[in-house]
């Protein structure tokens, strides 16, 4: 983190946030897709005759919980990330142009 002049960095804010928060769109479209997947996956196997379900077996619970960890908690933790900085840089915006404010390094990359 550095300093700047808020005046400097409210340019940047509006395509910051704009940004950030396609990114998180973007994440919770992915853990969607991931849910219905599931959700078919889970009604095609229990509609399966008993015989057949024998047959073709069933993913282990572990596997399952790495799956949830790969394509749900920590696309979560990314999203509150994402939405941590979002409201960093709007309070960034409601703040007076001259006061000095944080700048997170990956605003200063995009203001250079």
């Amino acid at each position: 983190m550095s300093k700047r002049k808020a005046a400097e960095v409210y340019p940047f804010l509006d395509a910051y946030i704009a940004r950030k928060e396609e990114q998180i769109a973007e994440i919770e479209q992915v853990i969607e897709r991931y849910e219905k997947k599931r959700l078919m996956e889970e009604r095609s196997y229990q509609s399966m005759s008993a015989l057949r379900r024998m047959f073709t077996g069933k993913k282990p619970d572990h596997h399952l919980a790495v799956e949830y960890i790969h394509y749900v908690k920590k696309p979560m933790e990314q999203i509150r990330a994402l939405r941590a900085e979002i409201e960093h840089a709007k309070t960034i915006r409601s703040s007076n142009p001259a006061d000095w404010v944080d700048v997170s390094d990956e605003l200063e990359k995009e203001m250079a």
